[in-house]
């Protein structure tokens, strides 16, 4: 852009949010521009291919249970490749096994024998996923609403199956070791892992925001396009000003609280991810493996490449472990990681290469209590209007239905303008 341009509605950032709302102003028929400061889209879902190697920013995946995933995008195209059901557990020298029995009924039995917390525990967790998975969101969202870690203790279960099983699960999923997250998002968390399938597309996860970007015209989208400043009525961009009639900020919560000083910046949580090529993989199985010994530096770890061949070179394997937090790359670390998986997988890994290290600081926003229905208000006036997971749930979902719901606000918004003359 070298001269001013005039749009209906301008998207500042091109992760999930931003596409999500893009597609339905699209459908809508609206004159939107979407503008990214960086030379790709898709955010925070990024994959780097280093030397043959598929590797996400941070071990992230798909649940197919998410529904604004399934309302923009067919799965299909995505071409997954899943991991198994369950987790696998490391107590000492053994490792025990809990599938999901919603997911796969042969499990049942499984699990009733499962080496995780008591009989009395796993029934308990059973009882906890079929009600989310089975209740409607809206009867899971008005129930009072508390801590993760509280929640978990109401519905009865023991501290050892609290510390050994759900905390290193849980603690990846929110970033959050002390489980202060809401239990609505907890309820909503369970649900999608109760009804969905976990996994990865086989070209890395930036296959996803590709996806959501497909439909949409191309010459509408700007990448390298850094936007300086927003005020009512226009965006100002390092390309050009444009004026518009509203602006829907969609960038990472530390940026949109710089664009936008009356928004409250969100307090984030960190996730660290080490990546290690081996020849020969350390399990033969695409599962997911939790530390039951309590250690808390590595919440969980996965032989990605045995769920997804495509993330690794032939005849090399990829492990993916990550810790909640922020971890410096330095020998220090890499050597406690290395101990850890040794410890974990009960097998050598001095021999493993390390090929990244991704750190990322403001991996998701906090979402302590109260976050009532998981919803925040998302228009802020003078046609200003924000979307994001840390307006809606910290999630992949959280993105793409928050960039939904937002752009519903702003047609409403311009609906209203239209109807009034103005």
């Amino acid at each position: 852009m070298s001269h001013p341009v005039s749009v209906d509605v301008v998207i500042v950032g091109g992760g999930l949010a931003g596409l999500a709302a893009a597609r339905r102003l699209d459908r809508a028929g609206v004159d939107w521009l979407l503008v990214e400061a960086a030379d790709r889209l898709g955010g925070r879902v990024a994959t780097d291919i280093v030397d043959g190697w598929r590797l996400d920013r941070g071990f992230q995946v798909v649940n197919t249970a998410y529904p604004r995933l399934s309302a923009l995008v067919d799965i299909d195209t995505l071409d997954m490749r899943y991991f198994t059901p369950g987790v696998l557990v490391r107590r000492g020298s053994s490792l025990h096994r809990l599938e999901n029995p919603l997911r796969d009924p042969k499990a049942a039995a499984q699990a009733l024998n499962s080496g995780i917390g008591s009989l009395a525990d796993r029934l308990k967790l059973a009882a906890l996923a079929t009600r989310c998975a089975t209740y409607p969101p809206s009867r899971l969202l008005d129930a009072p609403e508390m801590t993760t870690q509280e929640a978990l203790r109401r519905a009865g279960l023991s501290h050892r199956m609290i510390e050994e099983l759900l905390r290193p699960f849980l603690s990846g999923v929110f970033a959050d070791r002390a489980l202060d997250t809401s239990s609505h998002l907890l309820a909503m968390v369970l649900r999608s892992f109760a009804r969905g399938r976990i996994g990865v597309p086989a070209a890395g996860m930036a296959a996803l925001p590709a996806a959501v970007a497909g439909p949409l015209p191309y010459p509408q989208l700007l990448v390298g396009a850094r936007t300086l400043l927003v005020a009512p009525g226009m965006v100002v961009t390092n390309g050009g000003d444009i004026h518009c009639r509203a602006a829907i900020i969609a960038t990472d919560p530390s940026t949109a609280a710089t664009l936008l000083p009356q928004l409250p910046k969100p307090d984030m949580r960190g996730l660290t991810t080490f990546y290690f090529g081996a020849d020969q993989a350390p399990i033969d199985e695409p599962t997911l493996l939790l530390d039951g010994d309590r250690r808390e530096i590595v919440a969980n770890t996965t032989v990605v490449s045995n769920a997804a061949p495509e993330y690794a070179p032939a005849g090399k394997s990829l492990i993916a472990a990550s810790s909640v937090g922020v971890a410096a790359p330095s020998g220090a670390s890499e050597a406690v990681i290395r101990v850890e998986l040794a410890r974990i997988y009960d097998t050598p890994t001095d021999d493993w290469e390390l090929l990244s290290v991704v750190s990322i600081p403001e991996a998701l926003p906090a979402a302590t209590v109260p976050q009532s229905r998981l919803r925040k208000p998302v228009a802020l006036g003078d046609g200003l209007f924000v979307a994001g997971d840390h307006r809606d749930s910290p999630s992949i979902q959280g993105a793409l239905a928050g960039g939904w719901r937002t752009a519903g606000a702003v047609l409403a918004s311009l609906n209203a303008l239209t109807g009034a003359g103005l």
